[in-house]
């Protein structure tokens, strides 16, 4: 019998098992590439801006060390962040910021998106709208803070007339939880126009063909809502709420004008503001500092890994 030669080219192909590795493409290089060109001096600023005071504020950390006593610097180590584990108003200072971050992202997440929704489908006035909302951000806080203190104020404030049931007398910083409620307020009203924004930006993301093609199958505004407009800003939600949270966990204006940390209202920031300042614990309160930017650094990471947001999917390049 004679052999015959198969052609190579007529030999069928076979099919590797082994899952093809994802390839970036041209424009995915190149948009990394130039992001890491435009990027590369604000990070370089940052790091000679910020690396030094970061550096000395772990250093100072590791001293018994108060500006009342500048010679009797003594190297304590971890003791001072060992000081203030240990400690119950360290804690209850966490609770209380805890408290305000989840509060007042969780009400402006909500009072934020409709604003966005109302900004994105005004027709008429849209610049007048948009405006309208977003002048409280624009006040700044120490203002704002003062006026709602007058607004809160049960001598001369309107907030107890407006509300007969509770009592022209009422003190709302009398106590803890009518003054929490009055800071959260006032949280919320200032910086709800900054959440509306950044879910404008992703409301602006959505296809209309999406929302359209869902009309037309039947879907009700909710489910359009449920089903297409909040799963396509996924995204921008996550920036929001990491902005905000992050934000918000480092609170301290609205408190040192309207309460100045009275009837345990006081934050980390606040509570570092006090050894720092008022009782010059540098040492403490340099450690105090260094666990507030511990703190907020497990925050965005929380809120990150929650999301699982993939950015380049969200690019539609995915």
């Amino acid at each position: 019998m004679t052999s015959t030669n198969v052609p190579a080219a007529a030999m069928p192909e076979q099919k590797s098992d082994k899952p093809t590795k994802k390839v970036d493409s041209d424009r995915t290089r190149a948009e990394n590439r130039l992001g890491q060109k435009l990027v590369a001096p604000a990070i370089v600023l940052m790091l000679i801006v910020t690396a030094f005071p970061m550096v000395r504020a772990i250093w100072l950390s590791t001293f018994d060390y108060a500006l009342t006593a500048p010679d009797d610097r003594n190297f304590i180590g971890i003791q001072n962040y060992l000081t203030a584990l240990t400690d119950p108003l360290f804690w209850k200072s966490t609770g209380i910021t805890v408290l305000y971050m989840v509060v007042t992202v969780a009400i402006e997440l909500v009072i934020g998106f409709i604003f966005a929704l109302v900004m994105h489908r005004v027709i008429f006035g849209r610049g007048i709208v948009r405006t309208s909302i977003l002048i409280p951000y624009g006040i700044i806080t120490v203002v704002s803070g003062f006026t709602w203190q007058f607004a809160f104020s049960y001598t001369n404030g309107f907030v107890n007339g407006w509300l007969p049931f509770i009592g022209d007398d009422f003190n709302w910083f009398g106590e803890t939880t009518p003054a929490v409620i009055a800071i959260c307020i006032s949280e919320i009203w200032k910086t709800t126009p900054f959440m509306s924004l950044l879910l404008l930006a992703g409301l602006a993301q959505v296809s209309e063909d999406m929302i359209e093609a869902a009309k037309v199958d039947g879907a009700s505004w909710w489910q359009r809502l449920w089903k297409v407009i909040i799963p396509n800003m996924r995204a921008a939600i996550m920036v929001a709420i990491l902005f905000r949270a992050l934000d918000a966990y480092r609170i301290f204006d609205n408190i040192f004008v309207m309460t100045n940390g009275a009837v345990d209202t006081q934050s980390i920031s606040f509570l570092t503001y006090r050894q720092t300042i008022e009782q010059f614990q540098l040492g403490m309160g340099s450690a105090l500092s260094v666990l507030l930017f511990l703190s907020v650094l497990l925050i965005a990471w929380l809120i990150i890994k929650l999301f699982r947001v993939d950015l380049a999917q969200a690019r539609q390049e995915g």
